[in-house]
């Protein structure tokens, strides 16, 4: 990318409006790992359908997902997270789950696809807290998490484990019911009411002179997509900054090979935060 780009990038940006996507990208430099990033080992995440499958599904996804949340857990913001929390956009819309975004203390937030550190009753539909799901699991299996401690760490918050068969998953507390993290699986839909928030924040981007700012997202799901389609549909100009290409990028007005927080931290610097 040549600093001339970047410039013209960043010129668009400044003194408009701005409704920011962030995807799996924007967490890597906070040591959480991506799908589609250039290096990502291909994986494929289960399924909202083969969750519902069976207690053995979900025995594996928890006791992966046990191991996996002491270490996501523990990650915090980088400077990317801090940059947007300086920008403060009319909207920030993330795909992540990690919930790095609220940590940095960005306000005007939707997390798409939920928040990893929730949980949800899939009878009941009671909520409650992770940290608590992982104290019962911790309780019910005793020295799991450190007999698999280096296991490689995924994207979605779990780790490469195959043997699963002996670990317990705990029941909802409250009628017996199946436990699942309060995020959106792959084969499950984004909450309406999310979806038309995010859709009305680009819709007022055409009235006000406004730009998307999409940010390490390759937009391969159409849960992104849509709001770069809907955008580019009302003339709202579009900057795509990734590694590698995305399915947004015929759409764009600047697609900018960069790394995100390197590019946020550019524009910090020129665009000046309400």
């Amino acid at each position: 990318m040549t600093d001339r780009l970047l410039g013209q990038a960043v010129e668009l940006l400044t003194g408009r409006p701005l409704v920011v996507l962030t995807g799996a990208g924007l967490s890597t430099d906070s040591g959480i790992p991506d799908y589609r990033g250039p290096g990502s080992v291909p994986r494929q995440p289960m399924t909202f359908q083969q969750f519902l499958a069976g207690p053995e599904a979900r025995r594996h996804y928890w006791a992966r997902g046990h191991v996996g949340w002491g270490r996501m857990g523990t990650a915090g913001p980088n400077a990317g997270h801090h940059a947007l929390v300086r920008l403060d956009p009319e909207l920030l819309i993330t795909q992540n789950v990690d919930g790095l975004h609220e940590q940095a203390g960005s306000r005007r937030l939707v997390a798409l696809h939920g928040r990893v550190a929730d949980v949800i009753c899939l009878d009941c539909r009671a909520t409650s807290a992770r940290t608590l799901m992982q104290e019962r699991m911790t309780a019910l299996n005793p020295g799991w998490a450190e007999r698999h401690a280096d296991v490689a760490l995924r994207p979605d918050g779990d780790v490469d484990l195959a043997e699963t068969a002996d670990f317990v998953v705990p029941a909802c507390e409250r009628c017996g019911g199946v436990l699942k993290p309060d995020v959106v699986f792959f084969g499950e839909n984004v909450p309406a009411p999310r979806v038309e928030r995010c859709y009305a924040a680009v819709e007022a981007l055409a009235e006000a002179d406004g730009a998307l700012l999409v940010v390490g997202s390759s937009l391969t799901v159409m849960s992104g997509l849509r709001f770069v389609k809907r955008a580019a549909t009302r003339g709202v100009p579009v900057v795509i900054v990734n590694r590698g290409a995305t399915r947004g990028d015929p759409l764009a007005t600047y697609t900018l090979e960069e790394g995100c927080s390197e590019f946020l931290t550019e524009l910090c610097g020129g665009v000046r935060a309400r």
